[in-house]
């Protein structure tokens, strides 16, 4: 999923909070022209719409800036908000055009019902629920779907086993376990073991 918005550049002398009482909320552009920043700024309602569609450190998002003459991919950075009344407060945007392979979090989607559960009375214990994976920008996943319907009692399944799309490499040990399937216990060696 790709998103675009739309940012201006913010004079020196703007205030921070004065600007969130207009409408706009201060963000910050690392990266678009090597360890330079750009202080923006964006449309609250823009800022609140991206946030909601946006994950952090994973969705592409179009940033154009018309009065600096720029428009590249970047990757949602970090999101602040109000302590107390929850309203967005800052944004941070990371450019990625000029990289040729990220490292990102990407989330795990687990798909069916393990056999071990449905036909053997085990419990499904998912070890991990996001990745780190090494891809060009274009290919970041929203997620990676994982099948566990064939997973039996005492089954694992690792790192290596991952189903992955093309270019995208898992950052991490292979041998790790993701998620497997326990035997469950009886309700007299739970209370014992308590």
């Amino acid at each position: 999923m790709e998103l675009t918005v739309e940012c201006q550049k913010r004079t020196a002398e703007s205030k921070p909070n004065t600007l969130r009482r207009n409408g706009l909320i201060p963000a910050v552009l690392y990266g678009h022209n090597g360890t330079e920043s750009l202080a923006l700024t964006l449309n609250a309602k823009a800022a609140e719409t991206l946030v909601k569609k946006a994950s952090l450190n994973n969705t592409l998002i179009n940033v154009n800036i018309p009065d600096a003459s720029w428009s590249g991919k970047t990757l949602l950075r970090e999101v602040q908000t109000h302590p107390a009344k929850g309203f967005i407060y800052h944004l941070s945007f990371f450019a990625v055009a000029s990289q040729k392979s990220l490292e990102v979090e990407v989330p795990l989607h687990f798909l069916g019902e393990a056999v071990g559960v449905k036909v053997n009375g085990g419990m499904l214990d998912l070890v991990m629920t996001a990745v780190t994976v090494q891809c060009p920008p274009e290919s970041i996943p929203d997620a990676i779907e994982i099948d566990v319907s064939t997973l039996d009692v005492g089954n694992a399944l690792h790192i290596r086993e991952i189903p992955l799309p093309a270019g995208v490499k898992v950052v991490g040990d292979p041998d790790q376990v993701v998620v497997s399937v326990l035997r469950a216990q009886g309700g007299t060696e739970e209370a014992s073991a308590e």
